[in-house]
Formats: C-alpha cells, structure tokens, sequence
C-alpha cells in the first residue's frame, strides 16, 4: 500500500514522503492516526506543498534546535512518582509525564511525540531521555525519579 505521511514517524519517515508499507499497517494505523493520508494521483501533487513547508520549517529551526539541545543538557529533571516499596512506581513514568516535567524544571515545551525513552520506566532511579528536535539535532537528558511527596 501507498501512502503519504503526514507526520513524522519514526523508522519511517518525515512528512511528504512516499512510503510503501503493509496493508494492515497503513489501513490499521497509519491512516486513522492521521499520520498518513492514502496515496493518490492528486495527493501526490500536494506533496511537493509539504516538502517545501517542511524545509523552510527545518532550515529556520537548524540554530534554535541546537540551542534547545544545550538548555536540555544543562538541565536537572526530577520527577515525583508514586512509589511502594522497593523502590517500584504504581504505572509508569509516560512522554507527557517527562515532556512536565521539564517545563517544571524551567526548560522549553516539548513535543510528547519527539520523546524516545529507553524502555518502560517502572522503578526510582535516574533514566537516560532522548528527545529528537531536528532530523541532525538529538538532545539527551537524565530524567531523575523519585518518590512523590505524599
């Protein structure tokens, strides 16, 4: 099946690309997340309108990704969760949680959707984040978390 992303997915693509994938994949996910839309002669055309949008859009945030990167880096993160004992969460920790708690911390709003986490976090600890900013500019963090004030 071809389709036209819409939205950057990752392993994929950015948005205009043409991409062949599985049937189920596209028709099960990709089209009603709205990540892609269903290929055609006509929508084809409007990919060169995402394409241009896309590179004026990246080539103007090239300096202000990188500038975001060092904030990031330079930036403590704590994270209160609900914990029991030894040190295990009640849930996890999610992208929206940290994308929080970065704000909290006084750095810049974040995308939940950029925020890569190594696994699931489901213990106390420090964990390492990494948030793609840009296709050539990946900021990563320590995400420290500790148990939530009662």
């Amino acid at each position: 099946m071809k389709i036209i992303l819409t939205q950057e997915v990752s392993g994929l693509g950015t948005p205009g690309d043409i991409v062949e994938v599985k049937d189920g994949y596209g028709r099960n996910y990709l089209l009603p997340q709205g990540f892609a839309i269903a290929w055609t002669k006509g929508a084809e055309k409007q990919v060169a309108t995402i394409k241009r949008v896309r590179d004026a859009r990246e080539i103007r945030d090239l300096d202000h990704a990188k500038e975001i990167k060092g904030m990031l880096e330079a930036l403590s993160v704590k994270l209160g969760a609900r914990a029991g004992d030894g040190g295990r969460l009640f849930g996890s920790v999610t992208p929206v949680e940290i994308v929080a708690a970065v704000k909290a911390a006084g750095g810049p709003s974040l995308d939940r959707r950029r925020v890569e986490l190594p696994g699931a976090i489901k213990s106390l600890g420090a964990y390492p984040v990494q948030v793609k900013l840009h296709p050539e500019v990946t900021a990563k963090f320590s995400v420290n978390v500790v148990p939530a004030a009662k």
